[in-house]
């Protein structure tokens, strides 16, 4: 059994992977400790898409299976999500800034991981910011 440290792990494991293919290793990976996850590229200006990485990480769990179509975990997924942003919003704001967002869940332990490089040219700043969530067992 993991608790809500193992599945913050886990979301920030995902959210660091360097690649896709190191992505879906580490996925299936998870699925035998059944943590499961997704993970999506975001970039922009983050200050005023918060929605749409709100949107994107409920999609993204919704496809992988991470969690269903359903009012109570999209809300736990959004809660989660925004306060992983509002973690990262005091350094983004006014600049643009690429990364990845991670979901992880094992039964009612849901995590959300932005994980980012943000500023101008070559003078960036790396971010991250964890959110989490209770959901109930399916």
């Amino acid at each position: 059994m993991y608790d809500s440290m193992d599945v913050a792990r886990a979301a920030i494991k995902l959210a660091i992977t360097s690649n896709r293919s190191a992505e879906e290793q580490l996925i299936e990976k998870m699925k035998e400790k059944e943590i499961y996850g997704a993970a999506v590229d975001i970039g922009g200006d983050i200050v005023n898409s918060i929605h749409v990485v709100i949107e994107r990480a409920i999609i993204a769990s919704r496809k992988s299976g991470v969690t269903r179509e359903c009012h109570v975990q999209d809300g736990a997924i959004a809660g989660a999500s925004r306060e992983a942003i509002m973690q990262i919003a005091a350094k983004a704001t006014g600049l643009n800034g690429g990364g990845k967002v991670a979901i992880c869940r094992h039964k009612e332990h849901l995590s959300v991981c932005i994980f980012m490089s943000i500023g101008l040219l070559h003078l960036n700043e790396v971010v991250i910011g964890l959110g989490h969530r209770s959901l109930p067992a399916d």
